[in-house]
């Protein structure tokens, strides 16, 4: 098996935790690059280890009808830009094995969305690459198969694994966070992600105007799972930011606002180094003397 990149060594020893972050989809060359600039200030007055994510093509849109990006070509051009002008490591996501070589070339951590998080041509075509793969849990998975996942990147030759939590789904247009699953998918044996933003989705669930549907989302509450996922201990925050939430083609709903963003962030600082939930609490079941 490959040795373990600098960036993931970086990323595992980061305190109190690493931020993966910027807007859910590649709007425009001159809107990337200013996201970068403002996200990156901003990770770096805070002092927290910043991947920047952005995706070039939403293949799995609610609508057929819904933007989806710029395609693999452009969209790699211009994550290539953002990663020569800032000094950055960029995230992004595959959804076929034949992505995965050209990505590869391009992004530092490649991400393996939830619907796909089993896929095994997939995940060994990812893995392949020597990157970083970040695999989001499916909403439909209990924690316990993000161990398998994991293991199948290693088994490709790969170490450099992470798994991101997600949400579940409850019901048919909602998402829950169960904080179990921060601890339990630990058991992966890699560090463990809070996608505090898609968590807040309701897929499916906002009805357009003319007919369809699109995906909602209860943006008011990310700060409580994001409050949720450092105290309990979590090695690195996932979200998506957005200087216009209302105007965003993708994801609105559950996109943070930059402007805010700063003040969360410190927020969580604050909350991660008070907490002891990255120590596993030692309990000792021996009777109680006095």
């Amino acid at each position: 098996m490959a040795a373990t990149s600098p960036l993931y060594n970086q990323l595992k020893a980061a305190e109190p935790f690493f931020l993966l972050a910027g807007p859910n989809v590649i709007e425009s060359e001159e809107h990337i690059l200013r996201m970068a600039k403002h996200i990156k200030d901003i990770s770096t007055k805070v002092g927290l280890p910043l991947v920047f994510k952005s995706s070039f093509d939403k293949a799995n849109r609610t609508s057929s009808k819904s933007f989806r990006g710029p395609g693999m070509a452009e969209g790699l051009k211009i994550l290539e830009k953002v990663k020569v002008a800032y000094d950055l490591p960029i995230v992004t996501d595959v959804h076929e094995s034949s992505q995965c070589e050209a990505v590869g070339k391009v992004a530092d951590i490649i991400q393996i969305p939830a619907f796909l998080c089993r896929q095994t041509d997939l995940l060994v075509a990812a893995a392949q690459t020597g990157k970083i793969i970040n695999i989001k849990k499916g909403q439909f998975c209990a924690p316990s198969v993000m161990e398998n996942s994991a293991e199948k990147i290693r088994l490709a030759g790969n170490p450099n694994v992470m798994v991101c939590e997600r949400g579940t789904m409850f019901g048919y247009n909602d998402l829950i966070v169960d904080p179990r699953n921060f601890e339990w998918m630990r058991e992966a044996n890699c560090p463990v992600v809070a996608d505090i933003t898609h968590s807040l989705q309701q897929p499916a669930g906002k009805k357009l105007d003319g007919g369809g549907v699109a995906s909602g989302g209860l943006r008011e509450l990310i700060p409580c799972i994001a409050r949720t996922a450092v105290a309990v201990g979590v090695d690195g925050i996932f979200m998506e930011v957005h200087d216009d939430p209302l105007s965003a083609p993708v994801d609105g709903p559950t996109q943070w606002p930059l402007r805010h963003l700063e003040e969360l962030l410190e927020e969580l600082i604050a909350i991660a180094r008070v907490t002891k939930g990255k120590q596993r609490l030692q309990i000792d079941l021996t009777p109680y003397r006095d």
